[in-house]
Formats: C-alpha cells, sequence, structure tokens
C-alpha cells in the first residue's frame, strides 16, 4: 500500500499532529511533538463555480480536454484540490459541445476525473431583466426546459450535478422537483423572483443560493425584495464571492451571520484569473476590463461586474484579515461545507476514512495564510518554492 505521513498543526485545533493515509485514505490522525512554526494542515479548498483560468474558458468554443487538464493543475496550485466546471448561458448548441467536452476530460485524465465533483449549469434558466441577468445573455435566456436539460445531461454522461436557475418563471417548480428527484442540486441565482416564487422553489427542492448579493438590481426596494427573502429561508445554503469586490465587508459579515452555519463561499473565476490587467474579450460579459486591483467589469457598464479573477484561497484570506469570521470557520465555507452540498466523501474533511485532500498553510505577518503544497487523494499536486 502506499503510505504518507503530513506533520502539521490542525487548522481547527492549532496543535502539531500527523496525518497517516494509505491509499488515498486517511487511516490515522495523532498528537505529534513539534514546534509551533509547523505549517498549518487543513482540507483542501472545494470550489462549485469555475468558469475557466489561465486564459482557459469553459464558456467559449473550441476549448480542449488539454485546457481543462491545465485548468485542474492551475487550481491545484490555490490550493483547490475539488471544483465543479461551469457553463452558463449560450445557445443549446454550444452548451451541449461544452458539457461534451468536459465530460469527454474527465474520461481522458484521471487528475481531471478525481478533481471535478460534476459540472455546474448557470443558466440559460435565468431572469430575463436587466440587472438579475448580470451578464448573461439575453438572446438565450429561456425559461426552464426538462426535456432539454435531459439532452444536455445525457451529452454530459450524467455529470451536470448542480443548476443554477431564476425560479421566477412559471416551469420552475415542476423543474425543481424533476431536478430533485434526479440528484441534481438546484441553486437560486440572477433572479427577480417574488418572496411567494422563492418559497415555492425552497418547497420543491431548491437547496442553495447562488453568489447571493450579486446577479441583482442595482436598487431594490427596501423590502420585501429577494436577497432577504432566500436569507430568511432556513432551507438554502448561501454562496458569496468573498473577493472584497462582488459583496461589501459589511454584506460578508451579515449574510454569514444570518445564515448561521449554512453560508459558504466560491470563487466564480474566470479564464481572466491568472491574465495580467487589460482589455478582454469575453462570452461572460463581452468586452470586459481587468483592473490592477483585479476587478472584472464590463466594459460598456463599470457598475457590473463580469465574474471574478480571485482564487478561493484569497476569499478565506478576505474573511480572515478583516476579521469577518475565524480562520476554523473561514477555511471550512471554501472546503467542507460546499463539499457537502454534493455529499462529496472530502465533505469529512480531515477525519479518519476520508480522502486525503489536504493544503499546507503558512499564517504571514498580515494576518493571511500562503499556500505552502496541496495534497490530493494522498499524494503531493503542488509545492511552493
Amino acid at each position: 500500500m502506499s503510505e504518507i505521513t503530513l506533520r502539521g498543526r490542525d487548522y481547527r485545533t492549532q496543535q502539531p499532529v500527523e496525518i497517516v493515509s494509505q491509499d488515498g485514505i486517511i487511516s490515522q490522525i495523532r498528537p505529534a511533538t513539534g514546534s509551533q512554526s509547523l505549517p498549518l494542515v487543513a482540507p483542501g479548498l472545494v470550489d462549485l463555480q469555475v468558469n475557466g483560468y489561465g486564459g482557459a474558458d469553459f464558456n467559449s468554443f473550441p476549448f480542449t480536454v488539454d485546457s481543462v487538464k491545465d485548468v485542474t493543475h492551475a487550481l491545484w496550485q490555490q490550493g483547490v484540490t475539488t471544483f465543479m466546471p461551469t457553463v452558463i448561458t449560450n445557445s443549446a448548441d454550444e452548451i451541449t459541445k461544452m458539457v461534451a467536452t468536459l465530460a469527454a476530460a474527465c474520461r481522458e485524465f484521471s487528475a481531471v476525473e478525481q478533481s471535478v465533483a460534476g459540472i455546474h449549469l448557470e443558466g440559460p434558466f435565468l431572469s430575463p431583466q436587466d440587472g438579475p441577468r448580470g451578464a448573461h445573455n439575453l438572446a438565450h435566456i429561456q425559461a426552464p426546459d426538462w426535456a432539454q436539460f435531459q439532452r444536455w445531461q445525457t451529452v454530459a454522461e450524467g455529470r451536470i450535478r448542480m443548476i443554477t436557475l431564476s425560479p421566477e418563471w412559471p416551469q420552475a417548480e415542476d423543474f425543481i422537483r424533476q431536478c430533485t428527484v434526479h440528484n441534481v442540486v438546484v441553486s437560486i441565482g440572477h433572479t427577480a423572483a417574488s418572496p411567494e416564487q422563492i418559497a415555492s422553489a425552497v418547497k420543491a427542492g431548491a437547496r442553495m443560493s447562488t453568489h447571493l448579493g450579486n446577479g441583482a438590481h442595482l436598487t431594490l426596494p427596501r423590502h420585501p425584495n429577494y436577497i432577504w427573502e432566500q436569507l430568511a429561508q432556513d432551507g438554502l445554503w448561501c454562496a458569496m464571492i468573498a473577493d472584497g469586490e462582488h459583496l461589501p465587508l459589511s454584506v460578508l459579515k451579515t449574510f454569514i451571520r444570518a445564515k448561521n452555519g449554512r453560508a459558504l463561499l466560491v470563487s466564480d473565476v474566470t479564464s481572466h484569473a491568472g491574465m495580467p490587467p487589460g482589455c478582454y474579450h469575453s462570452h461572460i460579459g463581452g468586452d470586459v476590463v481587468l483592473s490592477a486591483e483585479g476587478r472584472l467589469s464590463m466594459a460598456s457598464n463599470p457598475a457590473l461586474l463580469a465574474g471574478s479573477v480571485q482564487g478561493l484561497l484569497y476569499g478565506v484570506n478576505t474573511l480572515v484579515r478583516n476579521d469577518i469570521a475565524p480562520l476554523t470557520e473561514a477555511i471550512q465555507m471554501a472546503s467542507v461545507r460546499p463539499a457537502s452540498r454534493l455529499n462529496l466523501p472530502v465533505a469529512q474533511g480531515l477525519s479518519p476514512g476520508a480522502p486525503l485532500d489536504a493544503i499546507l498553510l503558512q499564517p504571514a505577518s498580515d494576518n493571511t495564510l500562503r499556500l505552502m503544497a496541496t495534497y490530493k487523494n494522498g499524494a503531493e499536486v503542488w509545492r511552493g518554492e
């Protein structure tokens, strides 16, 4: 059997431990002697919303199976051991090509198969209204269509595990029930739904909110509105982009408090992540501008963001550095909590019987965490200099 032992300080207790894995599965966690200078050891990060990375775009065809592998390796360098390639609103034919290529990449490369938890389909069943629609192309927005979804699921080889939709469509409730029966997680997003429609969606089986607070009108009624309604639904877990641009720090703090353990982080990174500042053309938003500060916005309307370029660990650091969440909770919001939404084995975190997906982190003087190494299924897949 292949056995490795990781030494570090458990991110939950700060105490030195040795984590022993055999054939990629944690067999034992035992106390260790050692200096407090040992790095922290934490679960690998789990990102439910990745549109691309480093110039590889899952929403601009053609992309290749090799580019999916490249993104997988790039995410390991960010501490992300599990992720969901995200395909957004497009024509039916284009979405078919996207999900087919992602499925082929999983078949062809074991690294991709092990790291991809499933495909996240964000659209095209979203709100047609300006604001909630965000950067999604109005020409391809449509009502929920179960027959069409099944066609995509067939070419995806059953790998679509999550779908973001708006429950404002009359067809939404039945569609959500069908997804629930077929073990597809339904997340509410890019919506202008009424309180009654949101409540009906939750009753039908919707279980998450996609990047809550974004994909919304710039101005909302004081109350009621669809943000408060989703916060008030105890059955909805709240996904947030914590890059400091998509949501003000005060809003992040409020959402986390309101959700009381049901808040989690996503990155929503696009192909522009890892790229230099400048002007780009993208399927997401068309002409977009990436600032030196890491803000990606639509060139025609800088008030509208066009996705993110900051990885999941950046979001964890945002919470920790600004005292929005304790270190333990911030890490769990980017690891075991999102994994739990898909019932993944890595949702067990660092515990015997769980896969050894782990990261080593070095606390820095500015109250942030620096990634030192990444482990996937018990193998070291990246180590920094």
